[in-house]
């Protein structure tokens, strides 16, 4: 007779290792074979039993504590105090990096306010488990399992071993980055405020916190310094760095150090890097051909001024909205381009947001693999997982299923058309920061459907996926494939 390793005995439950699976997690047998309890799960085991409900837990923490530090009326310039759907709004854009204002940030905050404004774009920007992993690692001095795993979903990594490396190198970075900007924009605000020292040092901090991670919030009120070379080209390439996320910063490093030629870069470095820079260069030849005559958009500019605005115009809407005054002044087929754009994002575990680029990428390879009837996905001599490419697919329709309702929703609360909706729910969605006047206090479900779209663009459709689902086990049947007839 043979060996049945389904058999829920005692003695061959030691046996199965677990293969019995269908058996209830509630209960346990006993040496007498009779049914046992497990004891009662805390709040705080179930959620260290499933990472995406505390990233959850935590971010949902922040977004009330800074909400109600907002609230406060030593936060607000104006009598009394910031109503809650402003201060909610807020908390949630500078959270997730996004930035839309809806307030005038500096006839509106206060200096305390806008404190804690910058303190919530810090850490959105490191990432809430990343953050709060670092005060772990410099207290201990050594991370636990859950920690690690909850750490390398946030920064993209595969391996455990790495995760205090690549923390060492997101710290390092992050802080170093921020502070050359803040060097770098000194002399150019120091002049446009008149030389007035203390002014000009709160600026150059706050936009060079706000730049790297790609956060449209600006000190100034408008954002209008960033239309000298002064203060927009170093804004322009922190924000640029910010795109490129943790993963690619810490190869590039490591490959640096090591001298190795661009062909040792890692795959998903490659792959980050070519997509970007492609997008860009799209982006900038768009805009200079659509808007070089756009009198609104460039009034009495010259051509310097001209490239300025379009490599701004390249860049930005990838994650960072700096610079308000032309972006309600582009036609309508620059807001499409716009929006899409937003939407595909920056690099995968980076500030920025949106489907990211390397997601985009999978995409055109498959579309590619399926137009030239290949059997496989593959890139630079590599040939990309099943698993990876579902994942792309998957999350691009969940992204773009959200941005649409979102836009759809926005339609009928507001009565704009469906390009300027569009635009504001690609905006939230991939934490660009740019804005048409769709959000606005007047109108609060408008700021509650925006901030539903932020929330869920930092913490990305796969991290609430895995909150909302029970992990599964393998399948066990391997069923037979069969074809059917697409396209």
């Amino acid at each position: 007779m043979m060996n049945d390793d389904f058999d829920e005995n005692i003695g061959n439950a030691r046996e199965s290792h677990g293969l019995s699976w269908w058996v209830s997690d509630r209960y346990q047998r006993r040496a007498d074979n009779t049914p046992r309890r497990h004891r009662h799960q805390t709040l705080s085991d179930r959620l260290l039993a499933h990472p995406g409900r505390l990233t959850i837990a935590y971010f949902a923490d922040l977004i009330v504590i800074v909400t109600l530090v907002l609230l406060l009326p030593i936060s607000s310039r104006q009598e009394g105090s910031t109503d809650m759907p402003t201060a909610f709004f807020t908390a949630v854009s500078a959270l997730s990096t996004c930035g839309i204002p809806v307030v005038n940030m500096a006839e509106h905050w206060t200096i305390f306010g806008q404190a804690v404004i910058l303190v919530s774009i810090q850490l959105g920007g490191l990432g809430v488990m990343t953050f709060s992993s670092i005060i772990a690692l410099f207290i201990s001095r050594r991370l636990n399992v859950t920690q690690r795993l909850l750490t390398a979903s946030e920064l993209g990594t595969t391996k455990l071993s790495e995760i205090k490396a690549v923390l060492q190198v997101v710290a390092i970075s992050t802080f170093c980055i921020e502070a050359f900007t803040m060097l770098a924009l000194f002399p150019g605000l120091f002049n446009l405020n008149n030389h007035h020292v203390g002014r000009t040092l709160w600026e150059a901090l706050f936009y060079a916190v706000s730049s790297y991670n790609n956060t449209g919030f600006t000190p100034d009120a408008t954002g209008l310094h960033v239309q000298s070379w002064a203060v927009g080209l170093p804004v322009l390439v922190a924000a640029f760095i910010g795109t490129l996320g943790y993963p690619v910063i810490l190869n590039l490093t490591r490959c640096a150090r090591r001298r190795d030629r661009p062909r040792k870069w890692s795959l998903n470095t490659k792959l980050t890097l070519v997509t970007t820079f492609a997008l860009v260069g799209l982006n900038l030849v768009w805009f200079l051909i659509a808007e070089w005559n756009n009198a609104s958009v460039f009034a009495q500019a010259n051509p310097s001024d001209k490239l300025r605005g379009a490599l701004s115009a390249a860049v930005m809407p990838r994650s960072s909205g700096f610079d308000l005054s032309w972006v309600g002044e582009v036609s309508d087929p620059t807001k499409v381009v716009m929006s899409a754009m937003m939407f595909i994002g920056g690099g995968s575990s980076s500030t920025a947001g949106g489907i990211r680029v390397t997601t985009f990428a999978v995409l055109m390879l498959i579309c590619r693999a399926a137009f030239t009837g290949r059997s496989s996905v593959t890139v630079f001599r590599r040939r990309l997982p099943e698993r990876t490419l579902i994942t792309a697919v998957s999350v691009t329709i969940a992204c773009f299923a959200l941005v649409f309702c979102s836009a759809i929703a926005l339609m009928i609360v507001t009565g704009r058309n469906l390009t300027d909706t569009l635009f504001e729910a690609c905006s939230a969605f991939s934490l660009g920061g740019y804005t048409l006047g769709v959000a606005s206090p007047d109108n609060p479900v408008t700021l509650f459907i925006l901030a539903a779209a932020m929330i869920v663009g930092r913490l990305g459709p796969m991290t609430i996926a895995y909150a909302i689902n029970r992990p599964h086990p393998s399948e066990p049947i391997n069923y037979p494939p069969e074809n059917i007839v697409v396209g």
